[in-house]
């Protein structure tokens, strides 16, 4: 997975995180920018599940992506 991809790629890809995790707000995903440890945070916040899933959804959502 190319982090620097999904960064520059953010503004296009926002929506599909939104569509992802729904409940994310608008504020999560800005904040979050691309940036991998800021999305896993935000996921593992809202949805209260352990910091390793949250990352294995993470990358997962990415890898689906080819990204």
């Amino acid at each position: 997975m190319n982090w620097d991809r999904i960064e520059g790629n953010w503004k296009q890809l926002k929506g599909n995180a939104r569509e992802k995790w729904g409940k994310l707000t608008d504020d999560d995903v800005d904040v979050a920018a691309g940036k991998r440890d800021q999305l896993v945070g935000r996921v593992q916040e809202r949805y209260g599940i352990a910091k390793d899933e949250a990352e294995r959804q993470v990358d997962a959502w990415a890898k689906e992506r080819n990204l």
